[in-house]
């Protein structure tokens, strides 16, 4: 199925004046025979639609990455860097101008301007995705074509961060059809006009996805010398390993913890793994099942599962056991806060619940989304059988997966997050705080927690421009999560991937899992 922006608009040869058709056609055969580089890849999952605000989720921000372009990105060092914003300045404490890059094109070849900046700020405020982090955002004045200030309600002390989610969209190509639409068949979810490295020419959901190099790219300065990706989503490690193995593929994520020495005892094949910030949790859903609001249940469940036990024998050290949400990088981390395991604390705490002898309890986890999701799953369920809690689990691909979770269908979920904004409050804003649909507050909270005091802390947050003070704050969250087991903290997990030795990974590949394709060099053989 061809859903480029050319298929679209209907242009075809057949429609040019025969001379003009010649020249398309001899000129399509130049670039065929030209050294052309194509990228075979092989992802655990695909992005489950082209619209970039359908749904937060890794998969999504990693085919924006490809398709369109952010205001700003992240380097490999934790720096902002410009993209399509060349520089930026404070006008007020409320009030951040920024300047846009000029002679930068869509693949419609409308031309990109401060317009369609603010259309896109105001389509993310819409999307019940990302609305929370945009919700102090107030207005977005265009002050020339390529000048845009963004104003918020109060101080924002991560503005520059959350600017690293706006891929500007393309307002003429997309205004009148750009209903957002989750898990559905919208104009936005099948088409696709972004100014980044590659256009999308063929997609089939779940089977493959072919994008090819836009030529009119404005990054000139990238070495990047990938002229077509072909990304076949592979849901199993061993299949995806073999393909790399056997050389019908180039690059591959995730690698399974425990293929990694055979992986580095292959000749032609290298890998990388990256500690990251992206948290494992699970949400034990308090509004489905009364016996999670008592506390004590809620900690029993927490002291009857061993994270380290999991890290060790699981995903074999390739991750960080974990007491909270926020990793060590994090302002909001309190090192105190560790993982405990204690079996029969839990069982008393389950006695004194009135649950001695236990109950049945639903789950549900995704079998291809994170590092050996399934495996961990079945542990976790085997040990809540120790405190006798009877889990019937149920496993999904990641597209089925967060339906159901959107859903709620489950009494326990899991979930994994990476704070994009690289700061603590991204987690409580979206996984935490009491549900709210006007703000987006709590659209992944599948817990159904809710603690007013909380909420306060996350707006007071979001507004303290003083790291310290604002870590406090965070902290202060932290701490009363803890102490409310509000949630199962599991791990922060490794980032792997693994390629021919002839990719320069290295210089593309990032702690978010957001491989910068567009700057990916292949050294030909």
């Amino acid at each position: 199925m061809f859903i480029s922006v050319l298929d679209h608009l209907k242009i075809t040869p057949k429609r040019l004046f025969p001379s003009t058709a010649v020249l398309f056609i001899v000129t399509l055969f130049c670039c065929q025979t030209a050294s052309a580089v194509t990228l075979k890849m092989a992802f655990d999952a695909d992005p489950v639609s082209l619209d970039p605000h359908e749904q937060l989720s890794e998969g999504t921000l990693q085919f924006s990455h490809m398709v369109f372009d952010p205001l700003v990105r992240w380097k490999q060092n934790g720096q902002i860097e410009p993209r399509l914003a060349t520089h930026w300045q404070q006008i007020t404490p409320t009030t951040t101008r920024f300047f846009l890059r000029k002679n930068v094109r869509f693949q419609t070849g409308n031309q990109f301007t401060a317009e369609d900046v603010a259309y896109t700020i105001r389509r993310l405020k819409r999307s019940a995705d990302f609305r929370a982090m945009f919700d102090n955002i107030s207005s977005v004045i265009v002050i020339n074509k390529h000048t845009v200030d963004i104003r918020s309600s109060h101080t924002n002390p991560l503005l520059l961060n959350i600017m690293t989610y706006v891929f500007p969209m393309d307002k003429v190509f997309y205004q009148g059809r750009d209903q957002i639409v989750k898990f559905g068949n919208s104009f936005a979810s099948k088409h696709a006009s972004g100014t980044g490295p590659y256009i999308v020419k063929e997609r089939e959901p779940g089977v493959r996805m072919v994008l090819t190099r836009n030529k009119d790219y404005w990054d000139t300065k990238s070495k990047g010398n990938v002229d077509k990706i072909i990304l076949t989503p592979i849901k199993n490690d061993s299949t995806r390993l073999a393909a790399l193995l056997s050389g019908d593929v180039d690059f591959i994520s995730p690698v399974s913890p425990i293929d990694i020495e055979r992986t580095k005892n292959s000749k032609g094949v290298q890998i990388m793994t990256l500690p990251t910030g992206r948290i494992l949790l699970l949400h034990m859903n308090e509004k489905r099942r009364k016996e999670f609001r008592d506390v004590r249940v809620r900690r029993a469940i927490n002291l009857a599962i061993n994270q380290p036990l999991i890290v060790e024998k699981i995903l074999k050290g390739y991750a960080v056991p974990a007491g909270q949400l926020s990793a060590s990088k994090f302002l909001g981390h309190v090192k105190g806060l560790q993982p405990e395991h204690d079996v029969s604390k839990a069982l008393e705490l389950m006695k004194q619940a009135g649950y001695e002898k236990g109950f049945r309890i639903s789950m549900m986890a995704p079998n291809n989304r994170y590092m050996n999701d399934d495996k961990v799953a079945q542990a976790i369920a085997a040990m809540l059988g120790r405190i006798h809690i009877t889990v019937d689990l149920k496993t999904l691909p990641k597209a089925q997966y967060f339906q159901q979770y959107d859903e709620r269908a489950a009494d326990i979920m899991m979930l994994g997050w990476q704070s994009d904004t690289e700061d603590s409050n991204n987690l409580y804003e979206f996984i935490i705080a009491c549900q709210d649909a006007e703000s987006g507050l709590g659209a992944y909270n599948a817990s159904e927690y809710c603690a007013p005091s909380i909420n306060t802390d996350i707006k007071l947050a979001n507004r303290e421009t003083n790291p310290e003070k604002r870590a406090r704050i965070m902290q202060r969250i932290e701490v009363k999560l803890h102490d409310d087991a509000a949630i199962v903290p599991l791990y922060w997990q490794y980032n792997i991937w693994a390629a021919k030795n002839n990719l320069h990974i290295d210089r593309i590949v990032n702690d978010q899992n957001h491989p910068f394709l567009g700057d990916l060099v292949i050294d030909e053989k």
